[in-house]
């Protein structure tokens, strides 16, 4: 019998119809798949009612694997697959294994021999850099900065320097609750010509990207409290 393989399942940015921005195939893929890997059950259960599975949601296995689970028994989440049996990983938002912990499942399933496929779907970071402006031949996504306020400045000024050293793009993420920290970090460490993009919501029905130097961002507070928001870098 030939092993299940492991498929890469992006979930939408935003609340909204997930046909309009998961495309058909990938769409295809899921409603076939029965055993799931997920970060939180009741947010995959109701992006797969949207998406239109074709059967009962009692009728699907799902195993929760999250930043809580720990690396242990990694190699359990997949064991179906030697039935045969297919498995999805999927992604609270966004594409899987970006800035997500699904990325440890994919290196169990390389180990075992599982075929990896990646599906078609949004992700937020490539869609801040399409919109930012910036350069999109060299960029570097960096994560979280640190939530210390003197390494954040820190790292701050490290991410300013490289991008006039590499002519490279710099991309992080924040928490939502400290959106505002970091962009008041941003406004008081930058130059006044380093051009800072914020992509808040992408996808969303409150979608807000503008890119500006930071000089001009110190006179606008933008609405970012508590939204998904991708902060980005560039001279």
């Amino acid at each position: 019998m030939n092993k299940g393989r492991l498929y890469l399942i992006p979930s939408p940015l935003a609340e909204g119809s997930v046909d309009s921005v998961i495309p058909e195939g990938t769409l295809e893929v899921i409603r076939r798949l029965d055993h799931f890997i997920v970060e939180e059950i009741r947010t995959a259960r109701r992006f797969l009612i949207k998406a239109a599975i074709t059967k009962t949601i009692d009728e699907l296995t799902f195993m929760v694997f999250n930043e809580h689970t720990g690396d242990a028994g990694l190699y359990d989440f997949l064991a179906c697959t030697a039935s045969g049996h297919d498995v999805g990983l999927l992604s609270e938002a966004g594409v899987p294994c970006v800035a997500d912990p699904g990325s440890l499942i994919v290196a169990a399933a390389h180990e075992l021999g599982i075929k990896v496929i990646p599906l078609t779907g949004p992700s937020s970071i490539l869609l801040a850099l399409m919109a930012s402006g910036f350069n999109g031949q060299n960029f570097c996504f960096s994560g979280y900065l640190p939530a210390d306020k003197a390494m954040r400045i820190k790292k701050i000024r490290d991410l300013e320097r490289t991008i006039r050293e590499k002519d490279q793009t710099q991309i992080f993420i924040e928490t939502p609750y400290r959106n505002i920290q970091l962009f008041e970090s941003l406004t008081a460490v930058c130059q006044e010509n380093t051009r800072l993009c914020i992509a808040t919501d992408v996808s969303g029905e409150q979608e807000f990207i503008a890119t500006k130097p930071i000089g001009s961002w110190k006179r606008i507070k933008p609405q970012i409290h508590k939204k998904p928001t991708i902060f980005l870098l560039y001279h």
